[in-house]
């Protein structure tokens, strides 16, 4: 548990141990950050009980987040997505405490409004954002996909046909297409950052990014 004369600058705050809230938490507590997880439930409390460092309160209560010292944390999580009442006084309650950093879970775009005009710094939208990246992995040649803001995306997949043999400046990608080869991957072998002169082959990875619809249609060409 987070010393609570201490401010609590690293440590993470988790509140509902639901499948998101368990596995953000879980995850945190393996890669050696501190991490307190708050859940009323005492069926979870129980199954979680040993494993993360946990504390069973109420935290739609203000009085209960003030005994837990949440006021100590920098980063607080609110994990509480299908009880929408729930997941705003939440949320309320930690803005009230002045906490720096809120992220919250939303199930609906509505959700997540009603979370930022409250104080959520940032809204997550866990399902939405795991169904997008599937949908664009089973649709091309796409390995791997992460969306930034802006619709900037980067992404891992397997070279098109039409610039397998050549190399990155013969295939012209980024005038052709739009997007930009950061490096290349080749099997066995060290990941090296692409030049003009960096050959691109049929078994190879390529790491690209750009705009999100000009790399759909660069990873779906044959």
């Amino acid at each position: 548990m987070v010393d609570k004369n201490e401010k609590a600058t690293s440590a993470v705050l988790v509140i509902g141990l639901g499948r998101f809230g368990s596995s953000l938490a879980s995850t945190l507590d393996r890669l050696g950050r501190d991490v307190l997880a708050v859940e009323r439930d005492p069926e979870l409390v129980q199954k979680w009980s040993g494993r993360i460092p946990l504390i069973e309160a109420d935290a739609t209560n203000p009085e209960a987040l003030e005994q837990l010292g949440a006021r100590d944390f920098e980063v607080a999580v609110v994990g509480v997505g299908t009880a929408l009442e729930g997941s705003v006084l939440i949320t309320g309650n930690l803005v009230d405490l002045g906490t720096p950093q809120i992220w919250a879970k939303a199930i609906s775009a509505e959700h997540g409004r009603i979370l930022q005009r409250i104080g959520a710094h940032h809204v997550v939208y866990p399902e939405f954002d795991a169904g997008e990246r599937v949908a664009h992995l089973v649709s091309g040649k796409m390995l791997d996909y992460i969306e930034f803001e802006d619709d900037f995306t980067i992404v891992k997949m397997r070279p098109p046909r039409e610039v397998q043999g050549f190399t990155v400046g013969e295939s012209r990608i980024t005038r052709r297409y739009g997007i930009t080869v950061i490096g290349v991957k080749p099997p066995g072998q060290p990941f090296v950052y692409a030049t003009d002169e960096t050959r691109i082959d049929p078994a190879d990875l390529l790491i690209v990014c750009g705009d999100t619809t000009l790399l759909e249609r660069f990873a779906a060409r044959p």
